[in-house]
């Protein structure tokens, strides 16, 4: 029987090593040149500066953060989740992978509140459109993601558990004690305003904008709808579950719901973890960095 677990335990571990760089590699090769394209035309080419062009260059300027910290996870799982850039890379790129995770879900909200307010109450959204609000809306949410992800990095090292295997881990196997504390309340913080909050208001708004819009027989409010839908199907089938899934897996580490058996201890883990951090986290979300270019095309 303890023969059989270790065999789930590695087989499990080891799909990383293939998977999660594939997986990466397309989201850089499909969501870096597309990202750029929209940061560059929403901040040089876009004029008047609206609102919305506003949160699409921020959006655009998230996942491009995101994907610079690809290359060195894909480097970190092809060599069998073995960290080789030290502590201090390994907490500035895990941190800003993830902290921008959840500024990507902000400005996809921001935009939601924003095409809200457009179309559902256009004569308010006129008399309070100033592009400026949207620019301080943007620097306040970059100043808590920096303070966050400032005080994460000089916190110092995070607590692991030993691995037999000599690898060393980032942002994987970490101790019981460290999900207690800093990990813990991190997550669950980003959870909840990085993740559930926006999807929920972006799943109530995009809605009743649809409603709004499928009352015009244009061919503009027709793109438009099909955009909304594009934007609500990325929604539904890529961030949902991711975030469903980091939930489940924030519980289980803190010990709020139990699993039906004990999980593998470290040793019986060539990646070094027993629960991988939110392995659907790391493998969806860069696959949701692709999606600015389409939602870019729904402000026209």
């Amino acid at each position: 029987m303890n023969g059989t677990d270790t065999s789930c335990s590695i087989t499990s571990a080891e799909y990383q090593y293939s998977l999660f760089p594939v997986i990466y590699i397309l989201a850089l090769v499909v969501g870096l040149p597309g990202n750029l394209a929209a940061l560059f035309v929403f901040t040089f080419k876009i004029t008047p500066r609206t609102a919305f062009s506003v949160f699409i260059s921020n959006l655009a300027l998230s996942d491009i953060l995101i994907l610079c910290t690809l290359p060195f996870r894909i480097h970190y799982h092809l060599k069998g989740n073995n960290w080789v850039f030290g502590d201090v890379a390994c907490r500035i790129t895990g941190v800003l992978f993830f902290c921008n995770i959840y500024m990507s879900n902000c400005f996809m909200t921001c935009i939601c509140v924003d095409r809200y307010m457009a179309t559902v109450h256009p004569h308010a959204y006129q008399r309070q459109r100033r592009p400026w609000r949207s620019l301080a809306v943007c620097v306040a949410l970059w100043c808590v993601a920096g303070v966050a992800m400032g005080v994460f990095v000089l916190l110092g090292p995070m607590e692991t558990n030993v691995n037999q295997f000599g690898k060393h881990t980032c942002f994987e196997n970490l101790s019981k004690h460290e999900w207690v504390t800093r990990a813990g309340v991190y997550n669950l913080l980003g959870l909840i305003l990085g993740s559930l909050l926006p999807t929920v208001i972006i799943l109530v708004c995009y809605p009743l904008i649809v409603r709004r819009i499928s009352m015009i027989r244009t061919k503009t409010a027709q793109r438009a709808l099909r955009v909304i839908r594009t934007i609500l199907a990325i929604t539904l089938l890529c961030f949902l579950p991711n975030h469903l899934a980091n939930m489940l897996h924030i519980l289980q580490r803190r010990e709020v719901i139990k699993t039906a058996a004990p999980p593998p201890t470290a040793s019986t883990t060539p990646g070094g973890s027993p629960w991988p951090s939110s392995p659907s986290t790391r493998a969806w979300t860069p696959c949701c960095t692709m999606s600015p270019p389409a939602t870019a095309n729904g402000g026209a």
